[in-house]
């Protein structure tokens, strides 16, 4: 299943549109800020998928009907870039539990760079939804490798994948490696460049979120 937000007429796609644009992203602040309203977004359209019981709430007058989660999800992403998309989802699943891995590009002298994982902080995700957020999806080399290293640790009853730009190829390479995972995307673009950046994308969410790294 993929979900893309660019198909739908939502105020969610102003938030597209001004993470995109290239006057607006001077603004660190609000940058952070329409990533987390795109999590808060997203969090709203995959609680929609999960499952809810009618319970009673006792209020000052008497007794509603209302509906609660079965389970919380566990809110899981990909430091740095991801974390202002994380708390936007947090902001919903208030109860979540969370997880993080941090992963990065190593570049060889050739041009060509591989992922490394540098550290894995995550709860029990035995039989759980697991939900992984990352602004961008690129190659998907990054996203399916993360994913896997926590799917290699526990087993994983559903995953739902975040993300606010990605590239056709990022999605098809996810789709090919990781079947029955659910898509929820932003916009796909169909281009990249030899770095592997997408056309027209954003740039790097990472500096633009929390300044450039070195």
């Amino acid at each position: 299943m993929i979900f893309d937000l660019s198909k739908t007429n939502s105020i969610a796609n102003v938030f597209i549109a001004e993470i995109r644009d290239k006057d607006i992203q001077k603004d660190a602040m609000r940058f952070r800020t329409n990533m987390e309203r795109l999590g808060t977004f997203f969090a709203f359209e995959i609680s929609k998928t999960l499952s809810f019981q009618q319970t009673e709430t006792q209020t000052p007058l008497g007794i509603a009907k209302t509906a609660q989660l079965t389970e919380q999800p566990v809110l899981a992403t990909i430091t740095r870039a991801g974390i202002p998309m994380h708390q936007g989802m947090l902001n919903v699943f208030d109860r979540a539990e969370c997880a993080f891995v941090a992963a990065y590009r190593k570049m060889h002298k050739t041009g060509h760079f591989e992922i490394a994982i540098e550290y894995v902080s995550s709860p029990d995700l035995t039989d759980r939804i697991v939900i992984m957020a990352d602004p961008m999806l690129a190659t998907g080399m990054s996203m399916v490798l993360c994913c896997k290293e926590l799917m290699g640790r526990y087993k994983v009853k559903e995953l739902h994948i975040v993300s606010a730009i990605a590239s056709s190829e990022g999605v098809r390479h996810v789709k090919a490696n990781l079947p029955k995972a659910k898509l929820w995307l932003g916009s796909i673009d169909e281009e990249m460049t030899s770095k592997s950046y997408i056309v027209p994308g954003l740039g790097d969410a990472g500096d633009l979120a929390y300044g450039v790294k070195i």
